[in-house]
């Protein structure tokens, strides 16, 4: 049965996409069955892993909100092990429709619960809110993974997410873990990114990767390719980062 990690920051910019997508990619490179759920209207993940989704194409917006099979939304990645149940703009509007529904906050929990025995793994990235789909990943998952960015707001913000963990803790999901916090976008030669780094990792002992996500600009190029860092150029500063934190979490489990 597959551990769920949900990837999550309810600010925009933070590598939390970048990171999921990697993330699954070194993860299936070990050998893992990988699923990746987008849970982000914007849909970067699916593009980032070249994954083309038409009109009738089904989503994860399908399953989650229409209760459609969701063995009909999986898709195969390039990579071997590797699948992704894509999102779409339609997503946007689940929000606004699971509000009405039962056990709203369970819906996606519900969804994974039918192809949890297929995988090792199963990430989701979550949208930049900490609205009713975050909740949903939140309450499905096992554990949460946090990418902050090394910048002037990252404590706030992270102070900020580790309150909702705990209310959704208490409320919907009373085995929710943090798995870890990622600094992400850091540049050793700027004073500010190392003060952060110090300062995450001061003020949340024992939950900060060891991995260090640097900026790369292999790793921006790379989903305009649909391709991981992994596939893109696997020699760069930024796979060896993520090929660190696939070994962290692998050791973790």
């Amino acid at each position: 049965m597959a551990r769920i990690i949900s990837v999550c920051n309810q600010k925009g910019g933070v590598g939390k996409t970048t990171t999921a997508v990697n993330l699954g990619a070194y993860l299936a490179s070990q050998g893992k069955y990988v699923l990746l759920v987008d849970l982000d209207s914007q849909a970067n993940a699916t593009v980032g892993l070249g994954v083309q989704i038409g009109a009738d194409t089904p989503t994860v917006y399908h399953a989650l909100v229409n209760d459609q099979n969701p063995h009909t939304a999986l898709h195969k990645t390039s990579l071997f092990g590797y699948d992704i149940m894509p999102a779409s703009q339609v997503l946007a509007g689940a929000t606004v429709e699971l509000v009405g529904m039962a056990e709203r906050e369970y819906r996606l929990r519900n969804v994974l619960a039918h192809v949890r025995n297929n995988y090792d793994y199963i990430l989701v990235d979550c949208p930049p809110s900490l609205g009713l789909l975050t909740v949903n990943a939140l309450a499905a998952s096992d554990r949460v993974l946090i990418p902050v960015q090394c910048e002037y707001y990252a404590l706030e913000g992270l102070g900020q997410l580790m309150r909702t963990i705990e209310l959704v803790r208490n409320g919907v999901n009373r085995d929710l873990q943090v798995l870890g916090v990622l600094l992400t976008m850091y540049d050793k030669r700027n004073q500010l990114a190392r003060g952060v780094l110090n300062e995450v990792r001061k003020n949340f002992p024992g939950r900060v990767f060891e991995a260090v996500v640097p900026r790369n600009i292999s790793m921006a190029e790379a989903p305009s390719f649909g391709k991981t860092i992994l596939q893109f150029d696997p020699t760069s500063k930024g796979a060896k980062a993520y090929r660190e934190l696939a070994n962290e979490i692998l050791r973790l489990s």
